[in-house]
Formats: structure tokens, C-alpha cells, sequence
């Protein structure tokens, strides 16, 4: 099977977050035909692993893709569109698990390097808690030497034959927020009856806005207020997202949002719920395996960016928590569009690109 072929047959069945049950069985029927072992990992992932014919087995790399689509109805009009409406593979996460199995393919067929390579197919990146920390929290490395774990994200803001590459921090952490204001409702034209709840959350929203800054994003995108022109109800809800690059920012932001909830309560009588759903945590990539990434890839003849934090956020910070870790931008093209989107389509000349850049980093790391 071609690189392309897989990744339009995932193209073709897309899968939400923990639910890729077919996606993990075709993964599964494709390494095994190829002879490589692997097994699930993470209810819905798939682990595989590649034995080289010298040097300490016991020294790996692991190299990550993710496998999960998005709730998006796909609008493309080519012969692989999505077969599941209202599902679709419209964050290039079927690039990047095809750029993986060209890479296993390729380091099986030779095993020309030292120590162990991983390849990690993994579930649910798109949904708390991340199927990162189910992987890890199998601990399917233990006994090894992890030198690097490697993964990469589809960019259409790069074009093909470039690739992104930040040192250090580079992709925030991510919390979701959830305020909820709770007070005597009524008649709206008997104020001196109500505890207003409506003006009580619209003043957490100003005050929690209110707390961005260059390096910090706190949004609210939902505020629910279900009462009517003359009824103010007893509970309005509002949610958000919160991404910062760094742990001691982040504590303080989450004490100041509580310390607004008290201050909100005093001024409007009413009750203030605080629920922060902690997420990912930041990507920092370890910087010599970033330069020595910007080098491999000029080597390869690609053009290297050097890009600036990002205040999206991945599950792969997971990783780079706990390995010297590299995650970087594959570009597909500035005509593929905007990710998240319904008409988002990757240009899949990167794929052999990927291949090759994941595949020569690799064998940089395995044979040092």
C-alpha cells in the first residue's frame, strides 16, 4: 500500500475522538501485511515497534501521529470525501498517520539503524483528557531509553517543501472554563425582587477577558442565559477557553478567575461556580533536537521557518513533559485552507516530504 493510498482510505472513514475502532483495525491489518509488529494501545491506538540490527536496543525513538477526526460535514468534492457525514479528517490527522506508516514502512524494509524504534498511532487528541496521557499512562516505554519522541502538524500557512520549526515553547497549554451564576430569578421590571444574573455573569465575562495579555488568551465563547425580554432566570452559564506558556502564569491566572467568581458574588448577592477542566500541557520542544532538526532538514533540501509561540494547544505536551521531544509544521500549501474547516484539503505532495523529514530525524537520533 502506498503513503497516499493510506491516507485517502483514512480520508474515506473518518473517526471521532476514542472511537477510532476501524481506523486501529486497518492500522493494524496494514503493519501486520507489511510484517511489522504492533498492538493497541489506548483502547483505540496503535502501538508498533521496529527492532534495529545493531547497536542497545534498550535506546529508542518514538515517533507520534494522531488518528481522530472532527464533528465538521465535509464540503471537498474529490473521489475520497468523507463516507461518515458530519465526520471528517479536517485537522490533517490523516496526513500525519500516513506520513507515520511511510516512515515504518520504510525503516522496516531495511532496519538499517541502532537501538528500537517506536511508532505511535495515537486516539484522541482532539478531546480532554488527550489520548496522549492514556498512551502514557500504560507506560509502554518503561525499560527504554527514550532519546526523542518526534511528531509534526500539517500548516497551510507553510507551503509544501517547507517546514515550521519553533525551539523551546512552542504551543501553549489549554484549560476549559465554566462559570456558573446562580440567584433569585423573576420579573425583570421587579429588580428590587431578583438577584440579576444575566449582569452578575455579563461582569465575570468583562473581568475574565479582562485578563489577556501578549502571552495569555482567556476567551469566552458561550454565555447561556435562558429567560426571556421580561424574566431573568435563576442560572446563566458561560464557558471558555484559557491557553498560557507557562505553569506559575497559569496558577495565577486560575487564582485571579476565583477571586473575580467572590468578588462577583459580593457585589450581585448571587452564587459563582468556578469549574476549570485542566488540559494539555504545554509543548516545549527540546532545542537541540530543534536545531538539529532545522539542519536535517536543509540537509533534505527544504526550507526551514523558524516560527513564534502558538496559543493553540496539543496533546503532545504530554510527551514533552516527560522525553526530549520535537514537534514541528509539515507545510501542505496555502491553498489547502483554513484547518477546522469544511473545505480544509492538504496538498498530499507533502507526504513524501514528511516521510522523509520524519524518517531522516529519526535515523539522526537512532544512530548518534
Amino acid at each position: 500500500m502506498t503513503v497516499v493510498e493510506f491516507r485517502r482510505e483514512l480520508h474515506r472513514h473518518p473517526e471521532l475522538s476514542f472511537e477510532e475502532h476501524r481506523t486501529q483495525q486497518f492500522i493494524i491489518d496494514v503493519l501486520a501485511a507489511e510484517g511489522i509488529e504492533c498492538r493497541a494501545i489506548a483502547g483505540t491506538g496503535v502501538i508498533a515497534k521496529i527492532e534495529g540490527r545493531r547497536g542497545n536496543l534498550q535506546r529508542a525513538v518514538v515517533l507520534r501521529a494522531d488518528i481522530d477526526a472532527l464533528p465538521i460535514v465535509e464540503k471537498n468534492d474529490v473521489e475520497y470525501r468523507s463516507e461518515r457525514e458530519g465526520v471528517m479528517h479536517a485537522c490533517g490527522h490523516d496526513m500525519h498517520a500516513a506520513v507515520l506508516f511511510g516512515v515504518l514502512q520504510a525503516m522496516h524494509a531495511e532496519r538499517n539503524f541502532e537501538g528500537t524504534l517506536f511508532g505511535l498511532f495515537q486516539p484522541g487528541e482532539e478531546l480532554n483528557p488527550g489520548g496522549a496521557s492514556l498512551v502514557l499512562g500504560e507506560k509502554p516505554f518503561e525499560g527504554y531509553n527514550v532519546a526523542a519522541v518526534i511528531g509534526e502538524h500539517v500548516d497551510a500557512r507553510l507551503e509544501v517543501g517547507e517546514v515550521g520549526i519553533c525551539p523551546g515553547r512552542f504551543m501553549a497549554a489549554n484549560d476549559e472554563l465554566r462559570f456558573y451564576v446562580s440567584g433569585r430569578g423573576g420579573h425583570a421590571a421587579r429588580r428590587n425582587e431578583i438577584d440579576d444574573s444575566v449582569t452578575a455573569m455579563c461582569d465575570m465575562v468583562v473581568r475574565t477577558t479582562a485578563l489577556n495579555t501578549p502571552e495569555s488568551v482567556v476567551s469566552i465563547g458561550k454565555v447561556v442565559a435562558d429567560g426571556a425580554t421580561n424574566v431573568i432566570p435563576d442560572r446563566v452559564s458561560a464557558e471558555g477557553t484559557m491557553r498560557t506558556f507557562d505553569q506559575e502564569e497559569r496558577q495565577r491566572i486560575h487564582g485571579l478567575l476565583r477571586s473575580n467568581a467572590e468578588s462577583v458574588e459580593q457585589k450581585y448577592g448571587v452564587r459563582v461556580e468556578v469549574d476549570i477542566n485542566h488540559g494539555y500541557p504545554c509543548v516545549v520542544n527540546d532545542i537541540t533536537l530543534a536545531y538539529e532538526a532545522m539542519i536535517v532538514a536543509v540537509d533534505e533540501g527544504l526550507v526551514v521557518r523558524e516560527l513564534e509561540p502558538m496559543t493553540t494547544a496539543e496533546d503532545f505536551g504530554y510527551y514533552t513533559e516527560l522525553y526530549p521531544s520535537l514537534f514541528y509544521r509539515l507545510g501542505v500549501g496555502k491553498h489547502a485552507g483554513g484547518s477546522h474547516t469544511a473545505t480544509f484539503l492538504p496538498d498530499e505532495g507533502a507526504l513524501e516530504i514528511g516521510v522523509r523529514m520524519m524518517q531522516r530525524m529519526a535515523l539522526h537520533v537512532l544512530n548518534k
